[in-house]
């Protein structure tokens, strides 16, 4: 059948975005390396119209020089349109791509929001709460056995205003039993026997003392 009939062309793939842009710019990189020979030429001809006299010669260089500059021009302005097309695809396809995105974004978010409302439905609020009561009954009554653990034994029973009393006469027996023995060591001079400004005395030992009972220089 297909001998008679022949078979059907394959459809061609419909037309890609990117694949346009990457056309557009390979022209333009083109006509781009059409430009920069025609500019080599131009310069070409400037040069020898410089060292060129007037006269025909140097009107037929340049009457070249400007068919080459017109043809730089057309080059340029197909470069200007091509340029255009791309920017204006590759905005296209920016916008495109925001969208595909946009979508993939909702999609996503409604599958999580379904799995969110699956796994909320095994989840009871009532027993949380009663956990919650459970544990806050299990810390009150472990504070409660601390506190029993923690209790003292055969402690007598005082009244407080005995302790008042007796912390008050402790306090007055530390400070009568406080040491004193470090000023013993201290050699105060004796209490004179006779008032100041008297002839000299001697103390106890029998050593001549001022009249601040301190014992006497000798007079050199």
């Amino acid at each position: 059948m297909n001998r008679l009939f022949g078979r059907g062309k394959a459809k061609e793939p419909p037309p890609n975005m990117t694949d346009c842009i990457a056309g557009i710019d390979s022209r333009g990189e083109s006509i781009e390396k059409k430009i920069a020979k025609l500019d080599q030429e131009l310069v070409k001809y400037k040069d020898q119209m410089k060292k060129m006299r007037d006269g025909p010669s140097k009107n037929m260089v340049k009457q070249k020089a400007m068919r080459v500059l017109k043809q730089k021009k057309m080059y340029e302005q197909q470069n200007e349109q091509l340029r255009n097309q791309s920017f204006n695809l590759e905005q296209a396809n920016f916008g495109i791509q925001s969208i595909k995105d946009t979508k993939t974004t909702v999609d996503a978010m409604k599958v999580g929001v379904k799995s969110f409302k699956k796994e909320y439905k095994n989840i009871n609020i009532d027993q949380i709460e009663d956990l919650q009561d459970e544990m806050e009954d299990f810390t009150e009554q472990a504070n409660e056995i601390q506190e029993v653990m923690g209790r003292s034994y055969g402690m007598p029973d005082i009244d407080d205003a005995d302790l008042d009393a007796e912390l008050d006469a402790l306090g007055d027996e530390l400070g009568m039993d406080a040491d004193t023995s470090y000023l013993d060591e201290v050699n105060a001079p004796s209490v004179p026997t006779r008032v100041p400004g008297a002839d000299s005395v001697t103390n106890k030992d029998g050593v001549p003392v001022d009249e601040f009972g301190l014992p006497q220089i000798p007079a050199s």
